[in-house]
């Protein structure tokens, strides 16, 4: 085995402490995703003259629907028993009295909760799904890809054991893990999400210059991310015991209908062209009175 390039990973996970809190990697990387998906999607929204107001709205309970759904799809995915054995963790970041922060958060039921609030708020506000969804669609990629960079930190969701000559030693892994080498399955999902989200923001930016066909850039992300993290599946640990011996674990068989939907999408982008718009404009600032008085 060539072993000139593997990389022993001795990274904290803890990146400062507050009193006797922990500040872990994962929660700043989590929170900077989310802050440059918003700045993205603001940038969207200077570029059609869309609402500010509203693009506020849109950010505050996208975040807000899409951590409830990271929280809620983890343990509906996989640990359903945590709703009778234990609720109460499942809403708070605590186990056994001690504050631990919000340890299981699943990208399946992210992408659920996003599109059950596109459907709520484009049925509230009688706005396009198909202009939100897009445009979300452009946004979320580079909050998935530093959430990625945040297990690779927390030395969690390892790959599988490996010869590779670029394999990682997750030092903080834990039993079973520290001590073997690995895939940076982490890395190869983030590096995919990267490579989606700058092509999109190039495409939407260069090319389309706000008029995205409906389903165009939704497709595109969710069928690249999820036919993506299908394969990597393959060398990653699985996550719970129950998925041993599984020829498919629950995160390739959660990732087949949501890639399926980006093809539909993508194939419905060509076939039923047009280019939906956001009603809420921005309102013009009001000419100022120059005249002398």
């Amino acid at each position: 085995m060539n072993t000139l390039c593997t990389i022993t990973w001795k990274v904290n996970p803890v990146a400062f402490h507050l009193g006797s809190v922990e500040v872990r990697w994962y929660g700043i990387l989590l929170a900077t995703g989310f802050l440059l998906a918003y700045l993205t999607l603001q940038k969207i929204f200077i570029t059609e003259k869309a609402s500010q107001k509203e693009l506020d709205r849109i950010s505050i309970w996208t975040i807000v629907w899409t951590f409830v759904g990271l929280r809620l799809g983890h343990f509906l995915f996989y640990e359903p028993e945590q709703f009778v054995t234990a609720p109460l963790e499942i809403l708070l970041p605590i186990h056994d009295g001690k504050f631990i922060g919000y340890q299981g958060l699943a990208s399946h039921g992210g992408v659920i909760a996003i599109f059950l609030f596109i459907v709520y708020y484009t049925w509230k506000y009688k706005v396009n799904f198909f202009w939100l969804w897009d445009r979300l669609g452009i946004a979320v990629p580079i909050a998935a890809a530093f959430v990625r960079i945040g297990n690779l930190m927390n030395h969690e969701i390892v790959g599988s054991i490996t010869t590779v000559p670029w394999a990682f030693d997750f030092i903080h892994g834990g039993f079973g893990v520290a001590g073997t080498l690995r895939h940076p399955a982490q890395l190869y999902e983030s590096i995919v999400y990267l490579c989606v989200f700058i092509g999109l923001v190039v495409y939407y930016f260069k090319f389309a210059k706000g008029k995205v066909a409906a389903g165009r850039t939704s497709g595109i992300t969710l069928f690249v991310i999820f036919t993506a993290r299908f394969f990597i599946e393959f060398v990653k640990e699985v996550q719970v015991p129950g998925e041993v011996g599984h020829a498919l674990n629950n995160g390739q068989i959660l990732s087949i209908p949501i890639a399926l939907l980006g093809l539909g999408l993508l194939i419905y982008s060509f076939v039923h062209t047009y280019y939906p718009e956001f009603p809420f404009k921005e309102e013009p600032e009001p000419k100022k009175d120059t005249q002398t008085k």
